[in-house]
């Protein structure tokens, strides 16, 4: 798969992006709401098994300056429902990438795909949870679950069926 927008080409992963994609998933900050920082054998292994062999998720390239800058969660459910997620490099955070190709994707699932609903899921109430809103998804509930730091969190699920906001609802 290959989408493109004004900023960003997204596209399927490849074996040689293994380096960059570490220096995402490898990052404790990134990392803060997901699970415990990648090591390199682990970033490997996600990205043969998961990326590349089960197609679970695109690479996000700056069109720029040609790098990785993030992974996307992009992979059916069920009949008709999608599950949208991501991870941006730190120094990406606040330019509206994670928008951006979140927005091209839910336009992708709804125009292409037919979906009938896209969700997410996240235990952050900040960054996440403000992109969200802002592609008119809306939070279904919450459920207790172990926090990566340790300890009890809620995590947040959200969907949106409609398209709104990305060029194809009210």
């Amino acid at each position: 798969m290959k989408i493109e927008t004004p900023r960003l080409t997204l596209r399927d992963f490849t074996p040689a992006d293994g380096p960059a994609l570490h220096a995402i998933l490898g990052d404790g900050k990134v990392m803060a709401f997901a699970e415990p920082p990648y090591t390199p054998a682990q970033t490997q292994a996600f990205l043969e098994q998961f990326c590349i062999a089960r197609r679970g998720g695109l690479a996000c390239v700056e069109k720029a300056t040609g790098q990785l800058v993030g992974y996307l969660l992009f992979s059916p459910l069920g009949e008709q429902v999608w599950e949208l997620g991501w991870f941006f490099r730190r120094d990406t955070w606040g330019k509206g990438f994670a928008t951006e190709a979140s927005r091209a994707l839910l336009c992708h699932a709804f125009q292409t795909l037919s979906a009938r609903e896209v969700v997410a899921e996240t235990i952050d109430t900040g960054r996440a949870a403000r992109v969200l809103e802002k592609l008119w998804f809306r939070r279904e509930g919450a459920q207790p679950v172990e926090s990566p730091a340790g300890g009890r969190t809620l995590l947040y699920r959200y969907a949106q069926s409609q398209g709104y906001d990305v060029g194809i609802g009210a």
